[in-house]
């Protein structure tokens, strides 16, 4: 087993000047309430976080999301950019995570910024759960439009719509799992395998290996058993 990347909160703020956004949480979630002012403490600290744990990946966020974007857009690329360059020089990359409460939710808001940032130190870490709560349909739309050789970890999760036009979690193995580099399962919730409906694990290693198999990922990189990913979050 190896540890993937940093699960850090890097850019999960508010961007300074803009409107507060809506999804902007209103009290400490996970350990990670770092300001704006702090993001460059977030990045040294996950950046040596990933040299401890032998990872060269950092995963990142491009701050809560905006109702328009649009006066602000360049200036968060320009932030993104600049900080994967900061982290190019000790041998990190950062990934971006497609995230629906932030700028950057769908696979297609994703190729924009990564078209907008040609750096190969800023990579994506696609979530298509994630994109499948924003509305968007991960695959096969939303995969097309990715360029394949960015994406640098993937989360594999599913979401379901509900009558009211909701989304919530799905199960592994209950629908269609979606695609990866580094496949860890992202897990909403722990569940004992014992209180899984049938082999639930089992069923999910397989699923991982058969989508690493259609897209010519290395199946090696799939972690053996668990059911959350294999990540570390900076304290």
């Amino acid at each position: 087993m190896r540890v993937t990347d940093i699960a850090s909160p890097l850019f999960k703020v508010d961007w300074p000047g803009a409107p507060a956004s809506k999804f902007s949480p209103k009290s400490d979630k996970f350990h990670a309430d770092f300001g704006f002012t702090q993001q460059d403490d977030v990045l040294r600290r996950s950046i040596e976080l990933a040299k401890q744990f032998q990872t060269d990946r950092v995963r990142c966020f491009d701050f809560w999301r905006l109702e328009n974007q649009a006066p602000y857009r360049k200036a968060i690329t320009r932030n993104c950019a600049t900080a994967a360059a900061v982290a190019a020089k000790s041998g990190i990359k950062l990934v971006l995570e497609n995230e629906m409460t932030c700028n950057t939710a769908t696979a297609a808001e994703a190729a924009q910024v990564l078209a907008a940032i040609p750096d190969p130190n800023l990579l994506l870490n696609w979530d298509p759960g994630n994109a499948a709560a924003a509305g968007e349909t991960p695959y096969p739309d939303g995969y097309r439009l990715l360029p394949k050789g960015r994406i640098g970890h993937c989360h594999c999760k599913d979401a379901t719509r509900k009558p009211d036009g909701s989304t919530e979690w799905a199960s592994h193995g209950q629908r269609h799992h979606r695609l990866g580099g580094t496949i860890p399962r992202a897990a909403r919730r722990r569940l004992s395998p014992r209180r899984q409906p049938g082999n639930a694990l089992a069923r999910r290693r397989d699923a991982g290996r058969i989508l690493a198999a259609k897209l010519g990922w290395n199946a090696k990189e799939l972690h053996a058993a668990g059911d959350c990913k294999r990540t570390i979050t900076p304290t």
